[in-house]
């Protein structure tokens, strides 16, 4: 049988470190997900200016692989009864947009395909503040949890 914790352990003492933010793993991912999205938006924003430029190859970010401590199962609706509808489950995998490009090079080499460019610029900016978003109200559950409003 263990012995009772003290009260005075579980309490973080006055001048040692509690859990650092960076330590709670959604908002770990969250902060990484920013950087990543705000890193492609220079790079991005290169491919557009460089339209021009004979013989420039538009590049890209791969998105950022998480861990698998932080990867969640994908989540499935039950049919428990008979007028209930099917979730989408694996089909939602059939209408994924993963286009490639269909445009050719120009007579300089230049492969930047401005339309492109700039719809994976309005997806990178619509991420962007959906992170942000759930970051901040992750921030303010926190806050709420602790006693701190306002």
């Amino acid at each position: 049988m263990r012995p009772a914790k003290s009260a005075e352990r579980d309490v973080a003492r006055e001048g040692e470190p509690g859990m650092a933010i960076g330590d709670i793993p959604i908002l770990s991912v969250l902060r990484t997900r920013l950087d990543w999205a705000q890193q492609r938006q220079s790079v991005l924003a290169e491919n557009v200016a460089n339209a021009d430029t004979p013989q420039f190859k538009p590049r890209d970010l791969m998105p950022p692989k998480f861990d698998s401590q932080t990867r969640a199962d994908p989540v499935r609706l039950a049919t428990t009864e008979s007028g209930h509808l099917p979730g989408l489950g694996d089909a939602a995998e059939r209408f994924r947009s993963e286009r490639k490009s269909t445009y050719g090079t120009s007579p300089t080499g230049n492969a930047v395909n401005l339309e492109e460019e700039m719809m994976k610029v309005a997806s990178n900016q619509m991420d962007y503040q959906a992170a942000a978003s759930l970051y901040s109200r992750s921030l303010a559950l926190l806050k709420t949890a602790i006693g701190k409003t306002g």
